[in-house]
């Protein structure tokens, strides 16, 4: 009999891949999607519209704020396995929206497990959880699954409570359930506000003289960033496992944000040049000494994560999982797909 799965935010980065992960794996795939006034379903479109998928891959009206709507589909599908991804996952937007944030990425985790519980529901449950939650303290790093945690954001804090919620859940109720503490990873399917699109996108589109210029905020800000195709094969793992735990997904590597502004400019054949600290550090082309990178203190937020490096030993061990792409090849995957997007729109256009 195929397994059933159930993922809350399937139409976002993680949820795309998933859900092809899973199909690929001859799963019945569900997923839980917001009434919009606009479609919203670009990153799964194709598996909407691939036949082999009609009788595999389906979707529900529903919204991981809204108990009944979680109790009713959790009861009608009865998931061998629940992947959580859904959350308002912008730190920077989460200063904007913190009680927002704190209902749709920390409160929501419980209302799921309070509708897998109550519905008697035999299933697993994958909760994602973030390297937010350490804050970034260089002392710590590399951050593991015992370095304390220290959120320096309400979608920080939103996911600490998470955590915990599903740890105790596990404790108290004996649930399967796991925590992903996944560091960053990206795609071309990335949001287009998050900093690693941001620049992929506005590289493709200075090439092609749609974009004069690229204003950023913490240039020195150091992340540990993977690609997401290879982090959802972690999530995938974890709930294939004997008994229910928590794994660190990451790279052991770090790069700042102006390493990753100097890889996607070299993918493009452009060395850029910096001048100036801080505020007034600028990033110009070094053969036509062209202005291309400024910073604006608007991008800068309350309270910054300087420092996040994750050690995934245990996911190693435990889960014999790894990453495949670099940082160099993930780079360049994603500057190349904004400049192909850019090439089809031109055509059509």
């Amino acid at each position: 009999m195929k397994k059933i799965a159930l993922i809350t935010g399937i139409t976002g980065q993680d949820g795309s891949y998933l859900s092809e992960l899973l199909l690929s794996k001859d799963y019945k795939v569900h997923g839980i999607v917001r009434r919009h006034s606009f479609k919203g379903t670009e990153r799964i479109q194709h598996l909407i519209d691939d036949a082999k998928y009609k009788d595999k891959f389906f979707l529900h009206y529903g919204d991981v704020t809204d108990s009944c709507s979680l109790s009713n589909i959790i009861r009608e599908i009865q998931p061998d396995e629940v992947y959580n991804l859904a959350a308002q996952s912008h730190v920077g937007v989460s200063f904007k929206v913190p009680e927002y944030t704190a209902e749709a990425t920390g409160v929501s985790t419980i209302k799921l497990l309070e509708a897998i519980r109550q519905n008697k529901v035999d299933t697993k449950f994958y909760q994602a959880s973030t390297s937010e939650l350490f804050g970034g303290i260089p002392s710590t790093a590399p951050q593991s699954e015992k370095t304390p945690f220290y959120p320096k954001s309400p979608y920080g804090a939103a996911k600490l409570y998470s955590y915990w919620i599903t740890v105790n859940y596990r404790e108290s109720y004996g649930m399967f359930a796991c925590n992903g503490i996944l560091f960053n990873h990206e795609s071309p399917r990335r949001g287009e506000d998050f900093v690693t699109r941001k620049i992929s996108l506005a590289v493709a589109n200075i090439i092609k003289g749609n974009q004069e210029k690229l204003s950023l905020g913490n240039l020195n800000a150091k992340r540990d960033w993977g690609f997401a195709g290879d982090y959802v094969e972690g999530m995938y793992l974890m709930l294939q496992q004997d008994n229910p735990d928590d794994y660190v997904l990451a790279t052991n590597e770090t790069h700042t944000v102006r390493d990753f502004v100097n890889a996607a400019f070299d993918e493009v054949g452009i060395k850029i040049k910096w001048r100036g600290e801080g505020i007034n550090e600028k990033g110009y082309d070094s053969k036509t000494d062209k202005l291309l990178i400024d910073v604006n203190p608007k991008f800068f937020r309350p309270a910054e994560v300087e420092f996040l490096l994750g050690d995934p030993s245990k996911a190693e061990k435990i889960l014999n999982w790894k990453r495949k792409v670099n940082f160099e090849e993930l780079v360049k995957m994603m500057v190349r797909a904004d400049l192909n997007q850019l090439k089809k729109i031109f055509e059509v256009t």
